[in-house]
């Protein structure tokens, strides 16, 4: 069933409206993955304007959902495990109550590819993914070797769906007066994953460069989870003039700082995947253990510096990208627009 089938059915009363049509949307995570499918979201829901669209999305994510007002429906996936089998017989009478003609499946792993089997066989939607049985099958190596936002982009032309772009989440609207902002600030993204230690900065290296920052007339806002206190403690003790929000920030107030910032640097972590798209200037830093090309945040301001090694990656490189962006006309235009 394409577009044009649903709109301009032959032979209906002029005086009724067709059924309306009912999509699905798949998106269960991780927080990047999330972010990087806001943009084809976007496209499906322009696509689709009549359409009645759900989300089948997990609990972390449903608010950011709520908020983009791109969907009628949001539905959380319980991902039962292989042998709960009351789970799957829920998930498959769910799948099928909601009368779907086309899936978009923007998880496209073999988890959701298997929910393709959960339909009768002579029910099965329209899926586009990379599913076997899928009516626009994305099956092309080139899929998977940029950035997911690339991907989905390539899946969702087989569909008919071109205008795919980059969404600055500029519907995030949050109050900052709490936060003792001092503008033009930087935020520093310094924390990580304890189990990916390699992709952390040198805590050492942060301290020099906040030093550097503040020098030069910018206040230094730190990020963080409580799990990175330990971290973004030793900044703040060593740059008492940094303002510390570990632990103080929604995923929200990040990206609505991130839209009033001057530049952002961190490594390559969930924040900076939010920080990106925003147009602010970001600098991540990517060891040996990240692929800049796949894990790049999207954004058309955002700067990918790696080694081998973070220790090799010097605080005066940072710093030289920074001056880069200080002459870039575009990132007072940013400022401007914030």
């Amino acid at each position: 069933m394409t577009k044009n089938h649903i709109t301009e059915s032959v032979g209906l009363d002029p005086n009724k409206r067709p059924p309306q049509e009912h999509i699905l949307v798949i998106k269960l995570g991780a927080l990047g993955d999330f972010i990087q499918a806001l943009g084809p979201m976007a496209a499906i829901r322009k696509y689709h304007k009549e359409a009645h669209i759900t989300l089948l999305t997990t609990g972390p994510y449903e608010e950011f959902a709520h908020r983009s007002n791109y969907f009628d429906d949001i539905r959380l996936d319980t991902k039962p495990k292989l042998l709960d089998l009351n789970g799957w017989l829920n998930l498959r009478k769910r799948l099928i109550k909601g009368n779907f003609s086309r899936v978009y499946d923007l998880q496209n792993n073999d988890r959701t590819s298997l929910y393709l089997r959960l339909f009768p066989h002579n029910r099965h939607p329209e899926w586009i993914g990379v599913a076997s049985g899928a009516s626009h099958r994305n099956n092309s190596p080139q899929r998977t070797q940029g950035t997911a936002f690339e991907g989905h982009r390539q899946t969702l032309a087989l569909a008919g769906i071109n205008d795919v772009i980059v969404n600055d989440m500029s519907w995030i609207k949050e109050d900052l007066s709490a936060f003792d902002l001092q503008p033009p600030f930087i935020l520093l993204a310094p924390g990580c994953s304890p189990k990916h230690p390699q992709k952390r900065w040198p805590v050492g290296y942060y301290i020099k460069t906040a030093q550097a920052l503040i020098d030069k007339g910018y206040q230094i806002v730190l990020l963080g989870t409580d799990a990175e206190k330990e971290i973004t403690q030793k900044i703040s003790r060593a740059c008492p003039l940094a303002l510390d929000l570990t632990g103080k920030t929604s995923l929200f107030q990040i990206v609505a700082l991130a839209h009033k910032a001057y530049a952002a640097i961190g490594n390559d972590t969930g924040p900076m995947h939010m920080i990106g798209p925003t147009h602010c200037p970001s600098i991540i830093l990517f060891s040996s253990h990240g692929d800049p090309k796949k894990h790049t945040p999207n954004g058309d301001n955002v700067y990918a510096l790696q080694r081998d090694s973070l220790e090799d990656l010097l605080p005066q490189c940072v710093l030289d990208q920074f001056s880069i962006i200080e002459k870039n006309p575009e990132t007072t235009r940013h400022l401007h627009a914030t």
